[in-house]
């Protein structure tokens, strides 16, 4: 590996690379500030007792530890850690600050978070997360707008084709009593559950047994879901061509099926009655051809008590974002539970898919400047400062009409066209010394393949240059 190359998970983000993020988080933020939210931010690093113990064993074998500074640091021991996600320093804040903040809190986070978990395609060790959250309130309305809010997101950045999976943990808690797991191995099946849909039936039954989940409850659970999937792909559910109605019968046969399965469990049926009140509210907000009532979504953070959501889009391994009801993490911190729920867009997949897929705007990363100002090489008896004073205040004077200006940095005289060409900006100015007596600018447009300069007055140069980029963006 190169000395030169960033740590494995790492990665450097070049200007094109800066513009795509900005566009995406830029676009977040507007629906989610649309939608009520308020902004906050919280310290990359937290104490370690903050993040131990809120994500499942294989959550904290992710977190990034930082050894004690000094004498302790032969020792190998952590007294702090990298945020591992947003949601637990959430948690913190609310309970650090209880009684000085609004009831319910309506909160957005877009900050990078770290684990220590092995690189691969769209999989990061330091990547954004773009968290809605709202803490303080039981009803599934919210539920509901946190779809609304990740899908309307999603939507303007240009995904048509995505979905919501939707499911609940008192549903699983049901499907798992009712297929004979014992209650204390009930994490260690959710673990190995979530993993459904990337190692099949085989993979998840090898690790049922790895993890001292009886074989006969095992079967019985997958033989449910495999039952699921038959449904899924019936032609008497789907026989409607529009997709909300499709969807709307889908869920309604699923739930039905999990009625029949967990029959009398109290639990489970309630998980049950919360995502009919999800699915109606989901479609009111006019998402209902999104959603897809999956039992078999998991998610492997512990701190999830009720509904579940994932969105994914076809052909990419792994999800665009997920989130849920965590109850119970605030009261980790308070000697209460507060009832909060949230979702999290996965910034780093976002822009990885729509890199691939080509769905940035053209015009995003076209130009780093609107033009370039040129400094005319002077030789003769007239002082280069006079060029130089000159292009500066022709530059100030283009900024000032909110133009993105380039100036260049020392006196030449040729090199502008491939400069421009190479950054794609679309105009440069000469101004030389004859000219400047003159009140005159040379302006050079560089939008065609052959490019076309003109003469104009200096006074008339903002004016000009406006006018040729409003014609182009109309």
């Amino acid at each position: 590996m190169s000395k030169t190359q960033p740590a494995r998970g790492m990665r450097d983000f070049l200007p094109a690379d800066v513009r795509r993020r900005e566009y995406v988080i830029g676009v977040i933020r507007e629906v989610y500030e649309r939608y009520g939210f308020e902004p906050l931010e919280t310290p990359a690093v937290e104490n370690i007792e903050t993040l131990l113990g809120k994500y499942g064993e294989e959550g904290n074998q992710l977190i990034f530890k930082i050894l004690k500074r000094g004498e302790h640091e032969k020792s190998g021991e952590a007294d702090l850690a990298l945020r591992y996600d947003l949601t637990v320093p959430l948690a913190r804040v609310v309970a650090h600050y209880r009684g000085k903040l609004p009831s319910p809190i309506k909160r957005y986070q877009i900050q990078p978070v770290w684990r220590a978990d092995r690189p691969g395609r769209g999989r990061f060790r330091e990547f954004y997360q773009c968290d809605v959250d709202i803490v303080g309130l039981h009803s599934m309305v919210i539920e509901a707008q946190l779809c609304a809010a990740a899908g309307e997101a999603l939507s303007r950045l240009g995904f048509t084709n995505f979905t919501i999976r939707l499911n609940h943990r008192e549903v699983l808690t049901g499907l798992l009593d009712k297929a004979g797991i014992s209650p204390d191995k009930h994490d260690h099946a959710l673990i190995a559950l979530d993993k459904l849909d990337k190692k099949g039936r085989d993979g998840v039954k090898k690790e049922f047994a790895e993890r001292g989940i009886e074989e006969d409850a095992g079967n019985e659970l997958l033989t449910f879901f495999e039952r699921i999937t038959e449904l899924e792909h019936s032609a008497n559910v789907f026989v409607d061509e529009n997709i909300e109605v499709e969807r709307e019968r889908r869920n309604g046969a699923i739930l039905g099926r999990l009625v029949e399965f967990i029959e009398d469990h109290e639990i489970g049926t309630q998980g049950i009655d919360e995502l009919r009140l999800i699915l109606k509210f989901a479609a009111a907000n006019g998402i209902a051809a999104q959603i897809k009532v999956d039992p078999s979504l998991a998610r492997g953070l512990s701190y999830y008590t009720g509904a579940i959501m994932e969105i994914n889009v076809p052909d990419l391994a792994g999800s665009l974002g997920g989130g849920g009801r965590y109850d119970n993490l605030i009261g980790m911190f308070l000697e209460q539970d507060i009832p909060a729920c949230g979702f999290s867009l996965g910034l780093e997949r976002i822009i990885v898919v729509m890199t691939e897929r080509e769905m940035f705007p053209p015009t995003l990363v076209s130009s780093s400047a609107d033009i370039l100002v040129t400094i005319w090489g002077e030789e003769g008896k007239e002082p280069v400062e006079e060029s130089i004073t000159h292009s500066i205040a022709l530059a100030r004077e283009l900024r000032a009409s909110g133009l993105r200006v380039d100036l260049d940095l020392e006196p030449t005289r040729g090199g502008w066209y491939g400069y421009t060409r190479e950054r794609r900006i679309p105009f440069f100015t000469v101004i030389r010394s004859e000219q400047r007596e003159r009140g005159e600018v040379t302006l050079v447009d560089m939008r065609e393949d052959k490019p076309q300069d003109e003469k104009i007055e200096r006074e008339r140069v903002v004016m000009t240059v406006l006018e040729k980029l409003n014609r182009q963006s109309q």
